[in-house]
């Protein structure tokens, strides 16, 4: 079975999990796995004007935020998410917008996931009104494209599963905002590929470094903006097809984090881990209270924090803001938030279904997931 059919798979019975998971979010924590909830964060659910799943979520700061989904489907705020306008890009009407990467109320990139030439990337410069088509991968089956990251608004990365007929991961990446052109990653294992679930398989730091997430449960880490990488092996069991690492996400260039599981079993598996030191080594935390798999993560921490912890590690400062380890984490089965990176996990009771989080700075976060739902997380 290549690589597609299995995604194609992965897909259909995702959707099945996630509703057979909706009721064990809230089950009981294991005695000595869960902390006390000191402070309880407030959820609002929010009208997003579609009932297609939504899959990513990237807030510009606590105004403007910006989403996408299946079916063509982006959505945008500018007042915090009282009020949402929902839109289909023309022409991709059959699309799955796995990913968005939001620049600015007028500026987003939409990265589009499916077989051959159903992976594109769409860029708009004025809300939407009009979209760019910028990349459209080759008309063959073989390619897939997962997710993206972007360092500043001209340069990001993209990445594809690996093509087993070369040994490659088809990654691109843009230095103008225009054009992508391919880079290389380290060898792709056999069957190896992503998990494009919520936008969250690619992430990056400051404006040079990323990192690199898979099924098969490797991290792979560079620090000039994908000229060269590392591969490193994670704790976190992979490999079977539904199985692996998911979701990545750095709050500076030392301390990051990793979700994953295996979104066809029903119970709590071994689903998070920590490193800090850049990627290279990764931890087990205690079990994170999601059923199946993390889909996605985020700290709570805005884009200027992250900036700001680079810019404090580069100067030699080190680990200037330590209270920056609130993550949040979800999938089809459920969501919890820890408050020191995965040490004591608290359940967000009855969230479920949602399968993408991020955040716009340490107190306001988005959830997107299924049938259009979105909910805003106030700490």
């Amino acid at each position: 079975m290549n690589e597609q059919a299995r995604w194609l798979r992965r897909v259909s019975f995702a959707a099945g999990v996630a509703l057979s998971c909706l009721g064990q979010a809230a089950a009981s924590p294991r005695p000595g796995t869960y902390a006390q909830t000191v402070r309880e964060p407030k959820t609002t659910i929010q009208v997003s004007g579609t009932s297609n799943r939504l899959q990513a979520v990237s807030p510009v700061d606590e105004n403007v935020v910006w989403a996408s989904g299946v079916n063509g489907t982006y959505v945008v705020t500018t007042d915090g998410g009282a009020t949402w306008r929902a839109g289909v890009v023309p022409g991709a009407e059959t699309l799955q917008f796995r990913d968005v990467q939001a620049v600015s109320e007028g500026v987003a990139y939409l990265l589009a996931a499916g077989q051959g030439s159903n992976s594109r990337i769409y860029k708009t410069e004025n809300g939407g009104r009009n979209w760019t088509l910028q990349f459209v991968a080759p008309d063959d089956p073989s390619y897939f494209y997962d997710c993206f990251a972007f360092w500043t608004p001209e340069s990001g990365i993209t990445m594809a599963d690996g093509i087993n007929a070369t040994g490659q991961f088809p990654a691109i990446r843009t230095t103008d905002g225009k054009k992508w052109k391919s880079i290389s990653l380290p060898a792709a294992q056999k069957d190896e590929g992503a998990f494009a679930a919520s936008g969250t398989c690619v992430a990056t730091l400051g404006e040079t470094r990323a990192w690199i997430v898979t099924t098969n449960s490797r991290v792979f880490a560079s620090s000039d903006r994908g000229e060269r990488w590392a591969s490193y092996l994670t704790p976190i069991a992979g490999g079977t097809g539904t199985s692996g690492v998911f979701t990545v996400a750095f709050r500076d260039g030392r301390h990051g984090v990793i979700g994953g599981g295996d979104f066809s079993s029903a119970k709590i598996l071994d689903n998070f881990a920590r490193s800090r030191d850049g990627g290279k080594t990764w931890h087990l935390t205690p079990q994170a209270p999601v059923p199946g798999a993390i889909f996605g993560l985020a700290y709570a921490q805005s884009t200027s924090d992250r900036k700001r912890e680079v810019a404090d590690e580069d100067r030699g400062r080190g680990d200037s803001r330590q209270e920056q380890t609130k993550v949040v984490v979800t999938g089809p089965g459920g969501a919890a938030w820890t408050t020191d990176e995965g040490e004591n996990w608290n359940p967000l009771p009855d969230v479920a279904g949602y399968w993408a989080v991020a955040f716009a700075n340490e107190h306001d976060g988005w959830l997107v997931g299924t049938g259009g739902r979105i909910l805003k997380i106030t700490f």
